[in-house]
Formats: C-alpha cells, sequence, structure tokens
C-alpha cells in the first residue's frame, strides 16, 4: 500500500462534526439526510448501551425511541468539536435516560436474562464496548458488500481460529465454485486483514473531530482496536513504532 494511503483517506473522508453542523441547521433535506446519517451510525450502539444498563428489552426499546426522538429535534446542536468527541456526547444523553428511567419508577437494576450478555463493568466500559462492537459490525458489513470472498475468508478464521489454513481450504470455495489452496486461504487472509484494517480505520475515521494520524491511533487505541488496524497504520512511515 502506498504510504501516503492514510493522510489521503484521512482528509478525503467528511468527519463526523461536518454531519453534526450540517444536522442542526435547519430542516433542509440536507440536515434531515445528514441527521439520518448520524442515527444510523450511532442507534446500534445506543441499544446495546441501553440493553446492558437496563436490562429489560421493552424498557430499552422504550429509551432508545426517547433517546431518537431528542435527537431529531435538535437536543445534540450544541455538539461542539472542541469539547469533546461526539460519542462522549451521545453517551452522556444515554446515561441520563437510564438514570431518568430508574428515578422515574424507583428501582434498582435487575439481573440480565440468562440469554443476554453480562453488561460492561461501568457505564464508561460499557459505552465504549457498545461503540467498539458498533464499528467492527459496520466494517464486517462493508467487506462483505466489498470483497464477499475475502469477508468469507476472514470470517471463517475469525470463527475457526485454530483451524490451519488448509482446513479453512476444505470448507471453502471461491466465487466460481472451485476448492481453494492453503495457499489460497493465506494470500486472501492477509489481503482480507488489510482490507479489513481499511475499512475499520475509516469507520473511526469518521467520528473524529480532527482526524490526524496521532488522534486515530489514540482513539484506537482506546477502543481496542489498534492491534486490528496495524496491517495498514505499520505500513505507514510516519506511525511511530513506539505509537503501536
Amino acid at each position: 500500500m502506498d504510504p501516503n494511503v492514510i493522510d489521503q483517506r484521512l482528509s478525503r473522508i467528511s468527519t463526523l462534526w461536518t454531519l453534526v453542523q450540517q444536522a442542526h441547521a435547519g430542516i433542509s433535506g440536507e440536515a434531515a439526510d445528514a441527521k439520518e446519517r448520524l442515527m444510523q451510525r450511532y442507534c446500534g450502539a445506543a441499544y446495546r448501551y441501553l440493553l446492558g444498563a437496563l436490562r429489560d428489552e421493552d424498557a430499552a426499546m422504550e429509551m432508545f425511541q426517547e433517546f431518537a426522538m431528542r435527537f431529531v429535534r435538535g437536543d445534540f446542536r450544541n455538539a461542539n468539536a472542541e469539547r469533546g468527541r461526539f460519542r462522549d456526547y451521545v453517551k452522556t444523553a444515554l446515561r441520563h435516560l437510564v438514570t431518568d428511567y430508574h428515578r422515574q419508577r424507583q428501582v434498582r437494576p435487575v439481573g440480565l436474562p440468562s440469554d443476554l450478555a453480562a453488561p460492561a463493568r461501568d457505564e464508561d466500559d460499557e459505552f465504549l464496548a457498545s461503540w467498539r462492537e458498533e464499528l467492527l459490525s459496520k466494517s464486517w458489513e462493508s467487506l462483505a458488500a466489498a470483497h464477499p470472498p475475502l469477508h468469507a475468508v476472514l470470517l471463517a478464521h475469525a470463527e475457526q481460529p485454530d483451524a490451519s489454513a488448509a482446513e479453512l481450504a476444505v470448507q471453502l470455495t471461491d466465487s466460481e465454485g472451485r476448492s481453494l489452496t492453503a495457499g489460497n486461504v493465506r494470500v486472501m487472509l492477509h489481503r482480507a486483514r488489510t482490507h479489513f484494517a481499511e475499512l475499520l480505520s475509516a469507520e473511526v475515521t469518521q467520528t473524529l473531530a480532527t482526524p490526524s494520524e496521532a488522534e486515530l491511533i489514540e482513539e484506537l487505541r482506546a477502543l481496542r482496536l489498534l492491534k486490528l488496524c496495524r496491517p495498514v497504520l505499520d505500513r505507514h512511515d510516519s506511525v511511530d513504532a513506539e505509537q503501536l
């Protein structure tokens, strides 16, 4: 990969703060579209957080609808990139919703149903986990849409991390129905990891106020995604090894 690819990507991608400004610029079609894109980006993480915090599917959906209503009516219009990341505004709003929910009902949180994942250790960890999962999910979807064969190979490896390339090759076929070799699988896995790292880096970059290389690395580290993006960052000459 060209060593300037990250700089080009960072300069090319419209940051989420541009969408924030557009979303609260009025009632134009452009503003409505910006709000829709913001909701699409954050709705998954918001619902996961509420489900983990409230531990009740109906309550989580009720609070998510309240969050969406406040979002659409413009409660985030004062969000400022210089005062923090937009996901921090979202997290604060969701925490207030949870607090209000318990206060109104004067009940204490109950245990999670057995078929739901346990909540994170605290609210900050819980929201970061929800946001991390959302970014990963979007990156998987993008890889599947752009490179189905690479998605299939990487998914098979993720689901069976101890399987050898030869074992994975037996399970996989190419787009024309031909069996893959172990060598094919190794090459495709390498390409898949690189493409996934590019997509994930792009997803994170779009959420940054000033998408510099240093800020991207800091955010990836905070989200515990830095390792997954190393196939891209390692090839960039200006990235100090100590940063990774």
